[in-house]
């Protein structure tokens, strides 16, 4: 079976990042760090997050920590995520969790289409769509 998993380049906050989605998200949350690893190619500080992967909630992602020489914020509108919870109640509680420390970005409310849609940039700068079904 094909799938397909987010991944996002922190730039230096991963763990913390990925932490707080598995608090809004569920699920399991697995993080590996270069601490204690050998033969790498290069230095990396202690604590820095190899890869990390939330699974078993609302939504799987993965992550690392970019180690390039200057790490990009993760702000811009070039990619964002989508959530689709089952209700409205769960979609307005999305919204507001995703802005702590971020902003609402659109209001949660009833779209032209039907549907229920917001959007919300979380405290790390990504943009979250939340979509809940009129059906």
């Amino acid at each position: 079976m094909f799938s397909s998993t987010p991944y996002i380049s922190f730039p230096g906050n991963a763990r913390e990042a990925l932490e707080h989605y598995a608090e809004v998200f569920g699920g399991t949350l697995d993080v590996m760090t270069y601490d204690g690893m050998e033969g790498l190619p290069f230095e990396p500080p202690p604590g820095v997050v190899a890869h990390a992967q939330l699974h078993g909630g609302l939504v799987t992602l993965a992550g690392a920590d970019d180690l390039g020489e200057s790490p990009q914020p993760l702000e811009g509108s070039a990619y964002s995520l989508m959530v689709m919870p089952p209700t409205v109640e769960e979609g307005r509680a999305l919204i507001e969790q995703l802005a702590d420390g971020g902003s609402v970005e659109m209001p949660f409310e009833q779209a032209p289409w039907g549907d229920h849609y917001g959007q919300s940039k979380d405290r790390f700068g990504v943009l979250w769509h939340v979509n809940v079904s009129g059906a």
